[in-house]
């Protein structure tokens, strides 16, 4: 495994105009992404405040067909935990309050030294020795990874 993908990565491909680059990332990766526990929750959770519908509906087979036998969901572990909390309480002390589940992803992120895959780059930065790549509206060869902290 080389990437850990965010939720605004995988949710793309359900979208009803997905962004290229992100598609194209996708497959060119396949064998190479996971996601967290994290991430797996706040997919199951959006789809399930949807009322019933088809986009509900699409959402939970993308869900239970694609995603859940392709893709491995990491669990957020002790090594995690224990990151977690050095990173909270380092930042904390600058002033800085980290978003907890952001946190907690780029926390397993580091654990398992894979690239996290967000689109929202900023929302990381602050994280030691944390590897970030956006694959939005970039060019699909070269997405231009940055580092934490």
């Amino acid at each position: 495994m080389k990437y850990l993908l965010d939720t605004n990565i995988l949710s793309e491909a359900v979208k009803t105009h997905p962004d290229k680059s992100v598609m194209d990332m996708l497959q060119k990766n396949a064998s190479e992404i996971a996601t967290a526990s994290l991430v797996w929750h706040e997919l199951q959770y959006g789809y399930r405040r949807l009322p019933e519908s088809r986009k509900r509906d699409i959402i939970a087979a993308f869900l239970n067909d694609v995603v859940l036998p392709a893709i491995p969901i990491l669990p957020y572990d002790e090594k995690a935990a224990e990151l977690h909390a050095e990173e909270r309480a380092r930042m904390s002390s600058s002033g800085v309050t980290p978003p907890f589940v952001d946190g907690q992803i780029a926390s397993i992120a580091v654990v398992n030294n894979l690239i996290l895959v967000t689109r929202n780059i900023s929302d990381f930065k602050g994280f030691k020795n944390i590897k970030l790549e956006n694959w939005h509206n970039t060019s699909a060869a070269s997405p231009k990874p940055v580092t934490g902290s």
